[in-house]
């Protein structure tokens, strides 16, 4: 049987006209697919019910009293808050080392060790780290030993201090520095000074020290050398001398 001939079929003029679309509209069309995308992908939690958040209306105790401690009562002003005193610049400051009195211009942010060496001259005092880590720049501070080079200088004022140049008296030495002479308790030297103000430190407290005492008390001062047997037999034998 012969092929049937395929005939076209006719469409009506509004199916044969082309779908015709502006940018414009089809700008909006697409903006609009995208708002809804958008809100199908991450906007289930609006279309789920919101969460039940609890309120909690009564407040702890603690709270309240923490709050209530500090704020003023009814009717009262609130305490002014009183600013601190800033200094800036050189000033003028009196320290009483080794019995003299001394005045000094210092900066504020100078150290007692700085000042000791740079403007006193008493350069007895070393500065090792510079951090209050190895004690060489030991003084005693109304009889306490401290760390110089952590004491800012204009902190200072009014206070009896003491270094290594203070100890000897009319030429002669502190037993303290006699015995660590006798006893060789140094090696470079660099630490010496700090050493034996920390024991003139013990030994004015403590008369006659055990071996234990002297070495917890001299724990924070470091010798690099590692001189701490001589140092020890220097401070046994000062404190028999001060006995």
């Amino acid at each position: 049987m012969a092929d049937e001939e395929k005939v076209p079929i006719k469409q009506s003029p509004e199916e044969e006209a082309p779908i015709k679309v502006s940018r414009r509209d089809f700008l909006i069309g697409s903006g609009a697919g995208v708002i809804v995308t958008g809100a199908a992908a991450a906007g289930y939690i609006a279309l789920s019910p919101p969460k039940q958040v609890e309120v909690v209306k009564e407040v702890p105790k603690e709270v309240v009293r923490e709050v209530t401690k500090e704020a003023p009562a009814a009717g009262e002003a609130a305490p002014a808050v009183q600013a601190r005193e800033v200094i800036a610049g050189p000033m003028l400051v009196s320290l009483r080392v080794n019995g003299r009195d001394y005045e000094v211009i210092v900066e504020p942010q100078s150290t007692l060790a700085d000042v000791l060496r740079r403007d006193l001259g008493l350069t007895g005092t070393h500065i090792g780290c510079n951090g209050s880590y190895c004690s060489a720049c030991t003084v005693l501070v109304d009889g306490v030993a401290e760390n110089s080079c952590s004491l800012l200088a204009i902190r200072e004022t009014g206070k009896e201090i003491t270094t290594i140049e203070g100890l000897e008296v009319d030429g002669k030495l502190h037993p303290v520095q006699q015995a660590f002479w006798e006893q060789m308790g140094y090696q470079c030297g660099f630490c010496t000074s700090g050493q034996m103000m920390r024991a003139v430190e013990l030994l004015n407290n403590v008369k006659n020290p055990t071996e234990e005492q002297i070495l917890r008390h001299l724990s924070g001062n470091m010798c690099k050398c590692s001189a701490y047997p001589n140092i020890l037999r220097a401070v046994q034998e000062a404190a028999k001398m001060m006995a």
